[in-house]
């Protein structure tokens, strides 16, 4: 098994990330988890009850010291609100990775500024031989951010993921890879 040495907590310009706890159960339910607009596209679905954000991070700590899935809050630096969360996921030297903002928070480069800190981190790391996400192919806003991270579209496919928050449907998806042959500077 890769373990990541990844840090419990950093900072970027505007944000602090910090590991998820169990204490952010409240906070993450009401911020982004219970919000259709915000879980549209994501893979879970939209939590109905703070019991499903306490079930999530419960698997979060285990998987954290698993070295299987480091999950981060996405704080505001200057006082400390939750907006979000990024998740990073290890299959032994495989990562993909996925992120999501409350809405409130949408359009402000923050998104872009986690994505980029975490991909200059990820970087860095010994054993990592391929880092990737995939988005809904509707998902423009997301793909966006993915590009400016310095991530670069590898795949369409069709019909390739079902969304729990859209019907269930199989949808068209493109999938993103950073490049890892380059400069290690994004």
């Amino acid at each position: 098994m890769i373990r990541l040495d990844l840090p419990e907590q950093f900072t970027t310009e505007r944000l602090l990330l910090q590991r998820l706890r169990y204490e952010d159960a409240e906070e993450i339910f009401y911020t982004y988890a219970s919000k259709p607009e915000a879980t549209r596209y994501m893979s879970w679905p939209t939590h109905q009850h703070i019991e499903d954000t306490r079930t999530f991070l419960q698997y979060a700590v285990w998987a954290w010291q698993e070295g299987t899935d480091y999950s981060y809050s996405i704080r505001l630096k200057t006082n400390g609100r939750l907006i979000g969360s990024i998740g990073i996921m290890n299959e032994h030297g495989k990562i993909q990775f996925g992120y999501i903002l409350s809405p409130v928070w949408w359009n402000n480069g923050l998104a872009t500024e986690a994505c980029t800190y975490i991909m200059r981190m990820l970087r860095q790391q010994k054993g990592i031989f391929r880092i990737s996400t995939f988005v809904d192919a509707e998902n423009i806003a997301s793909a966006r951010v993915l590009e400016k991270c310095g991530l670069i579209k590898e795949a369409s496919l069709a019909n390739w993921m079902r969304f729990p928050n859209q019907q269930n449907e199989p949808k068209d998806c493109a999938v993103y890879v950073l490049p890892l042959k380059e400069s290690a500077d994004l």
